[in-house]
């Protein structure tokens, strides 16, 4: 386990959903943190830190497709743990798949390749894989729930591609020693989730608090994630000991959309009628295994309620402050 004396963090995709997240708990802690994003935008840091902890927060403006960049962020910042989470989404990797292989597989690779580089001083490597990558087919036909030792068999090319990030941890174990984590979510939801094929749920409380009608893009059930528990568990990888190149399903709460949307109602009633979904389910398993995560010590879990509550409370305040905009939180007006 790193010493968090010595602790200094790298945290790619630092401007996106996951990576404020895990920015935010790190700059909460008070421990050095570079963010490495290619954007520049830092509206969803903004919505969770103060302006001190912003403050404290290292930016470098960067392409994870850049090796020697990535190498020289390394050297001039000391960094000890890596947090991989920059990737290009679904969506994304459809319109261009050549990009999302260079973003999503070639990135990852120099990620692997920096660390080994520098395994006198790393901690493991954890980096973001997917449930994306398996196809509902792949769970079990009894059970409907998906195994965590399941065969993948991807639909999407993002899912080829985290797929493939999963090989790579392989071999850089076997042929270089390099340890590495693998956390694969499902439906993360939270404040700053606005993109990606799960984002809907997310963004309905956003159309909630400002009053606008959205349809989340599928039915069915699936599991759900907070966002900033999902912080917490990367950073405990990222603090764990563990040898090998492993790979766990995030643990969560699986709850219908229907019931989403009535959640969501029950703290914005004047939203009722506004908010609804499809009936399509998505093509990935609804439920997941998720014994193996215990190997990074007790889950936190937020009641999916008690996380739509504290998503309102952060687009409320946003909201106070005029900058609750519906095309930044992916809501298209007629």
């Amino acid at each position: 386990m790193s010493d968090p004396r010595d602790e200094r963090f790298l945290v790619t995709g630092a401007l996106g959903c996951i990576g404020a997240w895990t920015v935010a708990r790190l700059a909460h802690e008070g421990r050095p943190v570079v963010a490495f994003d290619l954007g520049r935008d830092r509206r969803r840091l903004e919505a969770l830190l103060s302006p001190a902890e912003l403050a404290s927060v290292t930016f470098v403006a960067g392409d994870i497709t850049d090796l020697a960049l990535i190498e020289r962020t390394f050297d001039e910042h000391g960094i000890t743990n890596v947090i991989h989470l920059a990737a290009l989404q679904v969506p994304f990797c459809r319109a261009d798949p050549p990009r999302g292989a260079l973003v999503n597989v070639v990135g990852t690779v120099n990620l692997f390749e920096a660390v080994k580089r520098r395994s006198d001083r790393m901690a493991p490597l954890v980096y973001t894989g997917s449930i994306g990558m398996y196809s509902g087919s792949d769970a079990d036909p009894v059970t409907g729930r998906l195994d965590e030792a399941a065969e993948a068999h991807p639909a999407s090319h993002y899912g080829v591609f985290k797929l493939a990030n999963e090989g790579t941890a392989r071999v850089y174990w076997h042929e270089s020693g390099v340890a590495s984590i693998a956390v694969r979510p499902l439906t993360v939801y939270g404040a700053g989730r606005d993109q990606g094929m799960t984002s809907g749920p997310t963004v309905a409380i956003a159309a909630a608090i400002l009053g606008l009608p959205y349809a989340i893009g599928f039915g069915g059930r699936t599991t759900f994630q907070y966002a900033d528990d999902a912080a917490r568990t990367i950073i405990a990888a990222s603090r764990s000991s563990l040898e090998g190149a492993n790979a766990f399903n995030l643990d969560g709460e699986t709850v219908g959309i229907a019931e989403w949307v009535e959640a969501i109602v029950a703290e914005v009633p004047e939203a009722a009628g506004l908010i609804s979904h499809a009936t399509t389910e998505l093509a990935i398993p609804a439920e997941v295994e998720h014994t193996g995560i215990a190997a990074l010590g007790p889950s936190v879990i937020t009641p999916y309620r008690t996380g739509i509550r504290a998503t309102i409370e952060i687009y409320r305040r946003l909201l106070a402050d005029g900058r609750l905009v519906p095309a930044q939180q992916g809501i298209s007006l007629p």
